[in-house]
Order: C-alpha cells, then structure tokens, then sequence
C-alpha cells in the first residue's frame, strides 16, 4: 500500500476511503475493487496498468465523471457524495482540470478563445466577463510558453504546442487538481519530452498532478506511481477485473 503524506497541514487533494465501482448486471462486473487511497496538495502520483485493468475506471471516479458505488471520496475535503449533480458538475469544474490524448479543441476558434471557453463553467455564481477571460486565458499560454501563439488557430500548431493549449484550458480556472490521461500519447518522443517537462516545472511550481499512463519511462518522472493490475496486489491495496 502507498502510504500518503507524512505533512497534515492540508487537507488532501484526493482522499478514498473504501472506495470501489461495480457496475450493475447481469452478471454484476466489478471494475475497481474497494480501495484506500490519499493524494496530498503539491504531490505528483501517476497510475500504470495494462489495458482494460482499470486505469480508466480511476481516472473516471477521480475526474467525477462516474460515481462510486461503495466508499466515499472527498475531493479536497468535499464529500463527493453528498452533492447534488449541478454542484457536482460545479465542483468538477473548479477543482480538477483535465488534459487527454487527444487535444480537443475547437479548430475556428483561437489558441486563446478556446483557453477562455474552459472558465465558462467554473462556477455556479455569475459568469466572468469576456474581456477578464481573455485576459486569464493569455496569461494561461504564457505560463505553458506560448505566448507567441496567443490568436494562432489549431490548425496552425504543432502537436505539442495543441497539448500546449490543452493544459493551459486546464490551468485556466487555477483548479486543485490537474488530471492528465495519456497526455503524450498522440505525441513524438521528442515532443513528449516538451510536454512532461511543462508537467515537472508546473508539479515544481505546487500543482498537484494526477497523470495516467501506460509508459514506465513517463511513470518514473513523478514522487509516486500506482500500479493497478487484475488479481495482483497493488500499492494501493486495490484488485481490479477488467
């Protein structure tokens, strides 16, 4: 078992207790059995496994895209569970940022119209005005390095400098989380590298980054890996069946 955080002083970003998915039959298939996890602020954790061992299951309960269905999660202290969907879709949009293989952005709109489209649904309390979104959504792109390509359209990026802009739609709204699924996957070798390294200096800089993979070479470059596989005890005392 991954043991979390000797520092108490916050509250954990990621927080399971018992926490397992299975979906309903027939037959019942039980994709994460229950488990006990604890992700601490500033900590880089990435997840490894073969494919179908439930890699995708966890990203999905820590994403708050799927519901649990034994266990309670807390995100940053917020019993997960508790809500009701529109402030669970509120809390997803506040506290996680996500960033998948594929770039998904939208191919008329600019590297910055599509960074400011990440803030529109990032609280429940008014809207933020365009101008302050552009003005967020440029100092994003700045932060990932591409300062230079603030009104270039998708079309005209390289695939890093797409994954670029991707991760800056995910910083956007300063979540607590940054949840990355393959990030690099639709990436060369040396574009990869680019993009990982953006990862570390935002881990150095104190996000907390949660990253799936099924690269070794990528897991080793954060403080901890888990490691979910079918039948075999894993670090976070976790049996998944596909």
């Amino acid at each position: 078992m991954i043991l979390p955080s000797t520092d108490e002083s916050t509250t954990p970003v990621i927080e399971f207790r018992g926490v397992g998915l299975t979906y309903p039959g027939p037959p019942p298939v039980t994709a994460l059995r229950p488990c006990d996890l604890t992700v601490r602020q500033g900590e880089y954790v990435t997840v490894v496994g073969p494919s179908g061992s439930g890699k995708s299951t966890f990203l999905n309960i820590v994403g708050l895209l799927d519901a649990p269905t034994a266990g309670q999660y807390l995100l940053d202290g917020i019993d997960t569970a508790a809500l009701p969907d529109a402030d669970l879709t509120a809390l997803r949009g506040r506290r996680i940022g996500f960033v998948f293989q594929s770039f998904h952005l939208l191919a008329h709109r600019s590297a910055t119209e599509n960074v400011a489209l990440g803030m529109l649904y990032t609280t429940t309390k008014g809207r933020r005005g365009a101008a302050e979104r552009r003005l967020r959504a440029q100092d994003a792109l700045l932060k990932v390095g591409l300062g230079h390509r603030l009104h270039s359209l998708p079309t005209r990026l390289s695939g890093g400098e797409r994954q670029r802009v991707a991760i800056a739609r995910a910083l956007v709204g300063n979540p607590s989380l940054l949840l990355c699924d393959e990030p690099t996957g639709n990436l060369d070798s040396r574009t990869a590298d680019s993009i990982l390294a953006l990862l570390d200096n935002l881990h150095r800089d104190g996000m907390t980054v949660v990253l799936i993979t099924h690269d070794p070479q990528v897991a080793s470059r954060a403080q901890r890996t888990i490691t979910i596989r079918d039948g075999v005890p894993s670090e976070i005392d976790c049996e998944v069946i596909a």
